[in-house]
């Protein structure tokens, strides 16, 4: 079976969490006897005119369309899909939800943009998404095509060696005592508000590991918590080996207010780290207040979570070491199979959600 595992934009997505799955999509597939290629162009052929063009004869030859995007490259596959009977499966890693709060302008963007995803995502043989929280939420849109939850996973075995990281991350950003973070693109929708008045209301040192955007695009909270970050907060932007958020860390706090799955959270887990979440819809299917993390709501249960954690190295440890085990559900062999029985079941026309 070969298999287009399509992801467009690819290098502008590389450290974002559309860019993770898609790369642990493929890590998954590479231990099966799935053949992927991961462009639908000839090398000879230019892929902005083929965008373009969307014409067959600049298609190459694959057994199921698999797209991570929504823009116009994925459109012109999935129209050569249709046109040519080879199962499409669409990836809904954006949703309306999730795209608000993203950068300047986007919550204005989001209802138009749920109109567009509704027609895109129901041109599918079937959609996969991350959690069934997603599900339900492309079901009110509504979605006409069935609807498949898959986690995407987690790479622990990129994740190896974090730990000699640690001093050399602490050094370079300062860090003291038990370190509070969190990994990933700076956006108000992943809590930055939040992770900024917890910061201000307690003593801890604390970093958010990833890039952040200031220039035009940027929303003013982001500007705004940036340019003024509390004494206690850095913003460390790029940094070269993400495993080194990991090593220099000590207690994830993730204060989202809206998320597909969370590929970081999972990240955290399979280090063994604390995590501390935002009691939010999704993560109820995939983690337990008490045994591998801590929930809150409000900024003073953040701040509360955080001083248990200081003052109790057990429960610290405990929950670090239940989040492994919750971690390991999510392995990428897990993934894999899952992948495989989709593009099985597409080919043999049998796709019920």
């Amino acid at each position: 079976m070969r298999v287009l595992n399509y992801l467009e934009f690819a290098s502008q997505l590389e450290r974002s969490g559309i860019g993770t799955s898609t790369d642990q999509q493929r890590a998954a597939l590479s231990t099966t006897d799935v053949d992927v290629i991961t462009s639908p162009w000839p090398e000879s052929v230019s892929a902005g005119v083929s965008e373009l063009l969307g014409g067959d004869c600049v298609f190459r030859d694959y057994d199921v369309a698999h797209c991570n995007l929504i823009g116009p490259g994925s459109v012109a596959v999935a129209r050569h899909a249709k046109r040519n009977d080879i199962p499409l499966v669409l990836h809904s890693h954006v949703t309306r939800e999730d795209f608000a709060e993203s950068f300047r302008g986007s919550n204005a963007i989001a209802p138009a943009l749920g109109k567009y995803l509704k027609w895109f995502y129901s041109q599918a043989d079937v959609v996969l998404c991350p959690s069934n929280y997603t599900k339900r939420i492309l079901e009110s849109y509504p979605v006409d095509a069935p609807i498949r939850p898959i986690s995407n996973g987690v790479d622990a075995e990129a994740l190896e060696g974090f730990e000699e990281f640690r001093d050399e991350y602490r050094e370079a950003y300062d860090l003291d005592g038990m370190t509070v973070f969190l990994v990933g693109n700076v956006f108000e929708r992943k809590g930055l508000t939040t992770f900024c008045n917890v910061a201000k209301a307690t003593d801890y040192d604390f970093a958010w590991f990833g890039p952040y955007d200031t220039g035009p695009h940027a929303s003013k909270k982001v500007k705004y918590w940036v340019e003024n970050a509390p004494e206690n907060v850095t913003f460390t932007g790029w940094i070269d080996d993400i495993r080194g958020a990991y090593g220099a860390g000590d207690v994830y706090l993730f204060p989202t207010k809206n998320e597909n799955q969370g590929i970081a959270v999972l990240e955290a887990m399979a280090c063994g780290k604390a995590v501390v979440l935002r009691d939010i819809p999704v993560f109820e299917e995939f983690y337990t207040h008490g045994y591998d993390c801590l929930k809150c709501e409000t900024d003073e249960e953040f701040a509360r979570a955080l001083e248990l954690l200081e003052n109790d190295p057990d429960l610290r440890q405990r929950l670090g070491e239940n989040a492994r085990k919750t971690a390991a559900e999510h392995s990428l062999d897990r993934v894999g199979d899952r992948l495989v029985e989709t593009y099985e079941d597409a080919l043999a026309g049998e796709l019920d959600a």
